[in-house]
């Protein structure tokens, strides 16, 4: 499996790419994995403030639907259309062309106390 070591990760499977103030959040390799073929994803509104730990939407697999948690709080500023047209990129492309949505981080400093590579490793090794 493939866990990118620039990105952040939670216990909840998100994934953050961080570039100054802004953020792409995901799902990570493993957590599409789980879930199976996904068919749907449902996402907030730009402009929606998101916090911390809390569902900012919905994915749907054949398996399953999942809600999806905001690694960090923030404001959305951009949805990955293409995501929503074509869900299935989330399976076969979770870090890249399968991101969701592009936030304005609130709080920076929050981004730390996500979990690096290794320790995402870790947790999913259990």
């Amino acid at each position: 499996m493939n866990f990118p070591a620039t990105l952040k990760y939670t216990k909840d499977h998100e994934w953050i790419r961080v570039e100054g103030k802004s953020g792409w959040i995901g799902i990570t390799e493993y957590a599409q994995g789980e879930l199976g073929d996904v068919v749907f994803v449902e996402l907030p509104a730009v402009g929606t403030k998101l916090e911390t730990g809390k569902s900012f939407g919905t994915i749907e697999a054949v398996k399953a639907v999942s809600d999806l948690y905001a690694p960090v709080a923030g404001e959305v500023t951009e949805l990955n259309l293409e995501v929503q047209n074509s869900p299935e990129l989330v399976n076969k492309e979770p870090y890249d062309r399968g991101w969701m949505i592009k936030i304005t981080i609130a709080n920076p400093a929050e981004v730390d106390a996500l979990l690096d590579v290794e320790a995402y490793k870790k947790l999913i090794a259990k």
